[in-house]
């Protein structure tokens, strides 16, 4: 049975290669990705539609398909503020969940952050663990949370921040064993192949997988 997936964040790094994957995928018939601006991509099966991320009355005709993917993320330096950040990595997430579960979508399938804890001291991680929170008490059948550790691949825009983080976990790469294993730098491919494997498994339940088991997903034979 074919089905229609729709990717929120299809123009950032992951979303970039999971959109890719999609488009390849027999099972999907329909790939609808939502954009802030007009996105110069024309593939079949391919859908664009430009929303306003805030406005639910924008958002909701949209929602309505069999899975979500949820691949959104931005940087405090690029929000400027803690509250504009939050409105990108806490209040789209969840208010797309919660469009697209009132309209029957069954899957969700979102990215957060290796750390990630509503009670963190870290802005960032307590962020990424609020927003596990609230997508977890909205009642998908089936729910998988990723937790990535510093993505590899190449991103459009330079973040000094990621580009220090990843040199530093690719140099002590081997070093990171046993329980530090989740630490190790990650391919953007191997991530948005997790979330296509997942998708297709559509175990029920709420899923976390943390960054060595969405590569052991990542780079499995589903």
């Amino acid at each position: 049975m074919s089905k229609t997936a729709i990717v929120l964040g299809a123009t950032g790094l992951t979303g970039t290669y999971l959109v890719a994957a999609l488009l390849q995928d027999p099972e999907y018939d329909k790939v609808r990705v939502l954009v802030r601006q007009p996105w110069a991509h024309s593939r079949p099966k391919l859908e664009s539609v430009i929303v306003n991320f805030n406005d639910p009355a924008s958002l909701t005709p949209h929602l309505q398909g069999d899975v979500l993917f949820c691949c959104i993320g931005t940087t405090i330096k690029k929000a400027r503020t803690k509250e504009r950040f939050k409105q990108v990595d806490y209040g789209i997430p969840v208010r797309c969940a919660e469009i697209a579960h009132s309209l029957g979508v069954k899957q969700y399938l979102v990215i957060s952050a290796i750390g990630a804890n509503a009670r963190s001291r870290n802005f960032y991680l307590r962020t990424k663990g609020q927003m596990e929170q609230a997508v977890l008490k909205v009642g998908f059948p089936s729910i998988y949370i990723f937790r990535p550790s510093v993505l590899i691949g190449k991103r459009q825009e330079f973040r000094f921040g990621e580009w220090l983080g990843k040199y530093i976990i690719q140099l002590f790469y081997f070093l990171l064993q046993g329980r530090w294993k989740k630490y190790r730098g990650i391919k953007a491919a191997t991530v948005a192949n997790a979330m296509l494997v997942a998708a297709r498994r559509a175990d029920a339940g709420a899923h976390i997988l943390e960054s060595d088991a969405i590569q052991n997903l990542g780079v499995s034979v589903s």
